[in-house]
């Protein structure tokens, strides 16, 4: 149903001994943490971001929050982004490898007319 969801913070150190603990309780191992963020989960698989919000205005209920979709095909991925063009959203990143976050990850970014942020994401190379 979903690749990842992120959620911002305004004080990370506090945001990790909350998180921490719960997601190991959880289940969902820390796949990696840097200077200011964590995820929580697998490369492949579904995942929890923690982190300022990447406009670095103060977090708050909807900002740095993005849901993002799992999808089977980079078909359905491209045609995400076209119908929710073609539907009155707006684009925030065209359909295309992100090879940063790993080797076979092609997704898509809009807002939906509210100005929520979505995302649709195949991880497979021959999707």
């Amino acid at each position: 149903m979903y690749s990842h969801i992120t959620l911002g913070t305004n004080d990370f150190e506090k945001a990790i001994a909350f998180y921490d603990p719960i997601m190991e309780l959880l289940g969902h191992p820390v796949m990696f943490k840097a200077e200011a963020i964590v995820a929580f989960g697998t490369p492949t698989g579904p995942k929890l971001f923690v982190l300022p919000p990447f406009d670095e205005k103060p977090a708050q209920p909807g900002n740095g929050v993005h849901a993002a979709f799992l999808v089977k095909s980079r078909a359905v991925v491209d045609a995400f982004h076209a119908m929710a063009l073609a539907h009155g959203g707006s684009d925030e990143g065209a359909p295309g490898l992100r090879p940063h976050y790993h080797p076979n990850y092609y997704g898509a970014y809009v807002r939906d007319p509210d100005g929520n942020k979505i995302q649709a994401v195949c991880h497979s190379k021959d999707g």
